[in-house]
């Protein structure tokens, strides 16, 4: 992989993954807690359908597209790039792939299907004010890992 299309490929994990920091970092300071506000009714069937919006092809693009990047890059700098911020460009691909990619299939998402089936008008309080923690938990640490990587990759250019 030449260093050109390296750099460019850096560059757009940086803006990819601090794409991602910013959307995980709004709802993690802002968005749970503003649904948390709500009667537990309404706040169920709100993040029912952010969880139907959010599934869109920009989106996914840009989430599953940087966590793509970035297994290029580790896979690119291993084969041809033996250099210092080599390590960074592979330590951010590591984490972006784990703490965002992994941590939204193994946490957010078996949330959002539990979410999905449940009855706004039947779901009691508690069950609810469990989920915006457990969901709100897993959600820190994607903001913390996608803003990392982004971290990772400014400091590998």
């Amino acid at each position: 992989m030449s260093d050109r299309m390296i750099h460019a490929l850096t560059i757009t994990s940086v803006l990819g993954s601090g794409i991602v920091a910013g959307v995980f970092f709004a709802f993690s300071s802002f968005v749970m807690a503003a649904l948390a506000r709500l009667p537990a009714n309404q706040g169920i069937a709100a993040m029912q359908s952010i969880n139907i919006t959010v599934i869109n092809p920009l989106f996914m693009l840009i989430l599953f597209g940087t966590g793509l990047l970035g297994a290029a890059l580790a896979v690119g700098v291993y084969l041809a790039w033996p250099q210092p911020r080599g390590l960074l460009l592979v330590a951010g691909a590591v984490v972006y792939i784990v703490g965002v990619l992994g941590v939204t299939m193994a946490g957010n998402v078996p949330l959002n299907a539990a979410l999905a089936a449940a009855n706004p008008q039947s779901a009691e309080a508690s069950w609810w004010a469990g989920y915006l923690a457990d969901w709100t938990t897993w959600n820190h640490v994607r903001t913390i890992a996608s803003a990392l990587s982004m971290l990772l990759f400014l400091l590998a250019l």
